[in-house]
């Protein structure tokens, strides 16, 4: 009750500071006079986000959107498409900003704002059971023979395509069409974020998917902004570093990653 309260509390005084605060930047003047902010996911990366049966998204990442878009008194409206649009989308202005498992990077950041990390990830291996007694770590998926599926204008697409170069690669518009190469055996991977590796090896255990101990990269994500307003990046920061003192987004973190309940959610 405590917590609840906490949180109502910093949203409310974030509320009322966008009130009182006359904007000063085009993309907070549009979201505050459409009375909505557009947040772009790919609705289909759980426990980061992911669209439940009754078609809403929910996640780790679709919770903070909602924080950010209660602290400017607005209403809040996911807008999902294949992660390989997201960034043009951005640009495009058809969006506000990016919450969905965008890893930080140099070539994304000369680009885009980022504001974060919020959360750490790192690329890991989903596969089956009997490829994985031959396979254990990135190095021995290096080869000709092997064919490899990865999400269409993510990092883990750059790795396969720098690291494991030798490798054949199937890019995926959503992770919903790479599992399934994977449980047809039409692939013998699928190099993904670690936390939608350990979830679906959890999911499809029955199936005889497993994954990695642990990542073998480093990789932080953060929220991807226009990179025309200051006000917003800077309000951005700010909302973050509130929900990291606050110790919600911890909490948040262990509703998402570590209690399954809302497993029975999904599709």
């Amino acid at each position: 009750m405590k917590k609840c309260f906490l949180v109502t509390l910093l949203v409310l005084l974030m509320s009322l500071s966008a009130v009182v605060t006359a904007p000063a930047g085009p993309i907070i003047d549009r979201i505050l006079q459409r009375g909505e902010l557009v947040v772009g996911t790919a609705g289909n990366m759980p426990p980061l986000n992911a669209t439940s049966k009754d078609g809403k998204v929910i996640g780790f990442e679709a919770d903070i959107a909602r924080f950010m878009a209660g602290g400017m008194g607005v209403k809040l409206k996911m807008a999902t498409m294949d992660f390989a649009r997201l960034l043009p989308s951005l640009k495009a202005g058809k969006i506000d900003m990016i919450i969905s498992a965008m890893t930080i990077t140099p070539q994304r950041n000369l680009k885009v704002a980022f504001v974060g990390p919020y959360f750490i990830s790192g690329k890991g291996i989903l596969t089956r059971y009997e490829t994985m007694a031959s396979i254990d770590d990135a190095a021995k998926l290096n080869s000709p023979d092997k064919t490899l599926a990865a999400l269409e204008g993510s990092t883990s697409q750059l790795f396969v395509e720098r690291v494991i170069s030798k490798a054949k690669l199937v890019k995926a518009k959503t992770y919903d069409e790479a599992l399934d190469l994977v449980l047809k055996g039409k692939v013998d991977a699928l190099i993904a974020d670690y936390p939608y590796c350990t979830l679906s090896a959890y999911r499809y255990r029955q199936q005889g998917l497993v994954t990695v101990n642990k990542p073998f990269t480093y990789e932080p994500l953060g929220i991807a902004l226009p990179p025309n307003d200051p006000l917003l990046v800077n309000w951005v920061q700010n909302s973050l570093r509130t929900l990291e003192g606050s110790g919600e987004l911890r909490r948040l973190q262990k509703r998402w990653f570590e209690d399954a309940s809302w497993l029975k959610d999904l599709p």
